[in-house]
């Protein structure tokens, strides 16, 4: 059993997913065993690994994301490839957002959760409100005029400056630039910044597998502290906003699993055997971007994805491919504006569906971000955004909630563009002229990504 366990990064993270709550109940406010500020000491010190094992993958994400993007370009050595996955992944990635704000907005209305709040608890969160985290958060999309300006600053006139502030966007665009000027060079020409790049990442991967080694001691101290601060009667309250958002992501999620066994004949218990690790750590951090260098391991190696795809796509993905989140932003705008009384027209719904879409792209993939994103979505909707107290306390389960499925999404797009650009056995026969240019990078110690 032991051994199992060793061997089983999944059945670590489920153990410690198990142990951290219990744990934390034990301690919280349920149980009134441990003086609150004394447990909230304790949820600190025990969530010390998972701030730790966060802080490690953030230090990284930017020269991964980089590095891998570049790379995964450049791996095709093909510009029609190249063209094909960027705009079928576009397409894919503004096909499902649209589709999870709009079931998110039919399962709202259908519910009508806002009906459920009590005025008194709607008055003391406006008077309790506090400033919304992370500073102004994402602006609302601009006028028609100024689209095209808008459009042109995807471009970043600063590289550097993007990657220091954690501009995902820019940096996604600016890696996408190089790598398609690199396909398009000599290959002697541009296998020495590949051989650099291919440094950097392995660097990143690294670091990626000192932090895996924390991870179920991560899962433990960040659920324990979760679990002790809040306790399981915060849920009680807004059980019903809690449960339209998890039903819109199980309808979601559903989805995926109906395209996987429509277009690529996988069944959903494959999936989730073969995507468990992942799902698990996503769910676990409440971070897309902690789980990505896992995520394109599991896509490679668990479902042969070729690694040009899963190199391009998961950076990609992790960026603007937020279904999960921007189903969960329409099922709070119209859950808070039914409890402030907001007539929520149909141009109205609209709107929260345009803004929603452009203030969940370029974001970073990190835990909270979407309450963030919602300041800027209420806005656009007419809904004070004092509301944002009355959701903020029982968020981290659903931001828990919310990124597995973005992770999932992640996975999903890749699986189903890599079968639209070639057979099962042009991407195993990639994977192993992959695999053997590693093993030729480890004897030579050079690069060996494009052939002089």
């Amino acid at each position: 059993m032991r051994a199992l366990v060793r061997a089983k990064l999944w059945l670590q993270i489920l153990i410690g997913m198990a142990a951290g709550i219990i744990v934390g109940i034990i301690i919280g406010p349920t149980t009134g065993a441990v003086d609150p500020r004394m447990a909230a000491i304790i949820g600190d010190w025990f969530a010390f690994p998972g701030l730790l094992f966060l802080a490690l993958i953030q230090m990284i994400v930017i020269p991964l994301i980089f590095a891998s993007i570049i790379r995964g370009l450049a791996a095709s050595q093909d510009l029609e490839q190249l063209k094909s996955v960027g705009l079928r992944a576009g397409a894919y990635f503004i096909t499902t957002t649209f589709i999870a704000i709009m079931i998110g907005i039919l399962l709202a209305t259908l519910i009508a959760p806002g009906k459920f709040i009590d005025p008194d608890t709607i008055r003391a969160a406006e008077s309790s409100a506090a400033p919304v985290p992370g500073g102004a958060g994402p602006q609302v999309l601009p006028a028609l005029e100024k689209i095209p300006e808008a459009l042109v600053t995807l471009l970043p006139a600063n590289p550097l400056s993007s990657m220091v502030h954690a501009e995902m966007l820019q940096v996604v665009v600016f890696a996408i630039v190089i790598g398609a000027a690199l396909v398009m060079m000599p290959p002697q020409q541009s296998k020495p910044m590949l051989d650099l790049l291919g440094s950097l990442q392995e660097v990143c991967m690294t670091v990626v597998r000192w932090a895996m080694l924390l991870a179920p001691l991560a899962v433990f101290g960040l659920l324990l502290r979760l679990t002790a601060k809040i306790g399981p009667q915060a849920l009680i309250g807004m059980s019903v906003y809690v449960a339209t958002v998890l039903a819109g992501l199980l309808i979601l999620f559903a989805l995926y699993m109906l395209a996987l066994s429509l277009l690529v004949r996988m069944s959903p218990v494959q999936f989730l055997t073969s995507a468990r690790e992942a799902l698990l750590l996503a769910f676990s951090t409440s971070s897309s971007a902690a789980v990505m260098p896992l995520t394109m391991r599991t896509l490679q190696n668990s479902f042969r994805v070729r690694p040009s795809v899963a190199q391009f796509v998961v950076p990609l993905g992790a960026t603007i491919n937020m279904d999960g989140t921007a189903l969960y932003q329409a099922v709070a705008t119209v859950f808070l504006a039914q409890a402030f009384g907001v007539e929520m027209s149909v141009p109205t719904m609209m709107l929260v569906g345009m803004t929603a879409v452009g203030a969940s792209i370029g974001t970073p993939s990190t835990p909270g971000v979407g309450i963030v994103i919602l300041a800027s979505v209420l806005t656009a909707a007419g809904v004070p955004t004092t509301g944002i107290a009355l959701i903020i306390g029982v968020d981290r389960i659903l931001d828990m909630s919310r990124t597995t499925l973005n992770v999932a999404g992640d996975m999903v797009a890749s699986i189903i563009l890599d079968r639209w650009l070639g057979s099962r056995f042009a991407g195993l026969r990639e994977i192993v002229e992959e695999q053997k240019r590693e093993e030729e990078r480890r004897d030579t110690g050079e690069d060996v990504i494009v052939e002089e």
